[in-house]
């Protein structure tokens, strides 16, 4: 039975592989957040993101080619996973464009989306791309035996998309009363190939949102998944990012895979807390460390999570995590969780520690209490003497969150060394906290008569 519209301003790009889906999604959303390649079925999860066109504000999802016909023979598991994707999509939409092409013509496959959408009872519009000039146009009046409105445009030179969106605007139900929103917590979840990442989140949002498949490498584009915990002013908000699995470089061979590692790289930056998940069964590897390194170096919040913890035996936690402290020193400041994304356990644990993380990357200290908690960790422990001449501090001060930046205005910055700041770094953890939150520290000589 055909669904009723949904009261949300969401609009789902669908058709089948290689029309140009990704290039209508990055051309509407005016930024390329979905990889665009000549490689068929390179989206294979809806990618969600928020869009504006003109004063309207609108979800935009962009989905997987739907390559699988109800009469071809089901073998190929993600093609039929990203099939589910698209219909999941259409249950969130209330209009949806259905990109065609207007070179290739009427194909069947066009026919076959047609029909599912026609059964779904919703708004749609077809976009007939790759008319990149005004003679292309007459081209796409063939489409007009699908059923729907057509609309001739051209991802790659920027055409037809006022008149597209012209029509798809009124379908939408009106906007929610104005409200002031905070920003959603950005949670990126990174690790290596098949390590569970997409599994995890569907498990948060307790349903099939991402593609799950043993095929490693399913994942290739950062997904954006939108993740709202308790409702009213009082709700938590998140974006959580299923990013693909990093594998070592020398194994990237096609350009796709490319793209992929710079869209982790880029979501990992971007990101205020980052869930470094790993195989229970593997442990940290080379490639995991190369993750944390990035982490490390984008100075991100972090949380350590083992996943398949219901397949590690007679393993015990307290062993297991010392042994992860030795493999990532650098990380010891990482809550660590250990779950099975399978069966659900410990998985709500790890949405609490995205608020703790978030809190203490956030947090401001008092310039007084942080004067006395340093100047009495230097009275208790002096530092070590550089070629007879020892680090003095005179005043510290916060100079910004997201990561936690202090300012120490010493004699001499060439004296720190680091020994000495891992020791600070290390007390003004236990003093103050900071679980999770990376703690970067700036030395500055105190001019004369400052």
């Amino acid at each position: 039975m055909p669904s009723a519209t949904p009261q949300t301003r969401t609009i789902a790009i669908v058709g089948r592989p290689n029309v140009g889906k990704s290039a209508i999604f990055n051309r509407l959303l005016r930024r390329r957040l979905a990889i665009v390649h000549d490689e068929a079925g390179v989206t294979r999860d809806r990618i969600v993101a928020e869009a504006e066109w003109g004063d309207e504000r609108f979800t935009l999802i962009d989905t997987g080619g739907i390559g699988l016909m109800d009469r071809a023979r089901e073998g190929d598991e993600i093609a039929a996973a990203a099939r589910v994707q698209v219909e999941a999509a259409l249950d969130d939409a209330a209009a949806v464009i259905l990109v065609v092409d207007t070179q290739a013509g009427v194909m069947p496959l066009d026919q076959e989306v047609a029909r599912l959408l026609r059964a779904r009872a919703r708004p749609v519009l077809v976009a007939a791309n790759k008319a990149d000039h005004p003679r292309h146009d007459d081209a796409a009046d063939e489409f007009a035996r699908l059923g729907f409105p057509v609309f001739p445009v051209s991802a790659l030179h920027n055409r037809g998309f006022d008149d597209l969106m012209e029509a798809a605007i009124p379908h939408l139900p009106p906007p929610p009363p104005a409200e002031v929103l905070k920003a959603p917590l950005v949670v990126t979840v990174a690790g290596r190939p098949n390590a569970g990442k997409s599994s995890y989140i569907n498990r948060m949002l307790n349903r099939e949102r991402l593609v799950v498949s043993s095929v490693p490498g399913t994942t290739r584009d950062s997904i954006e998944v939108p993740f709202t915990v308790g409702s009213g002013p009082q709700a938590r908000r998140y974006l959580l990012v299923d990013t693909a699995g990093m594998r070592p470089a020398r194994r990237v061979d096609t350009a796709v895979e490319k793209f992929s590692l710079i869209r982790v790289e880029e979501a990992v930056r971007r990101s205020d807390v980052v869930v470094l998940l790993f195989d229970a069964l593997q442990g940290p590897t080379r490639q995991d460390k190369r993750i944390a390194d990035l982490v490390m170096e984008s100075r991100r919040g972090c949380i350590l999570v083992v996943n398949k913890w219901d397949l590690a035996g007679k393993m015990k936690q307290d062993e297991y995590r010392e042994a992860v402290r030795r493999e990532l020193p650098f990380l010891d400041f990482a809550p660590m969780h250990f779950i099975s994304a399978k069966t659900g356990g410990g998985v709500e644990a790890t949405i609490e520690s995205f608020d703790r993380v978030a809190a203490q990357i956030s947090m401001t200290f008092t310039t007084g209490v942080l004067n006395r908690v340093l100047h009495d960790l230097f009275d208790k422990k002096s530092p070590p003497s550089v070629k007879g001449r020892r680090l003095k501090l005179y005043y510290a001060t916060q100079i910004g969150t997201r990561p936690l930046r202090l300012k120490m205005f010493v004699n001499d910055p060439d004296l720190v060394v680091p020994a000495y700041r891992k020791f600070l770094e290390k007390r003004l953890r236990e003093k103050f906290g900071l679980e999770g939150a990376p703690l970067v520290f700036l030395f500055a000589a105190r001019e004369r008569g400052e």
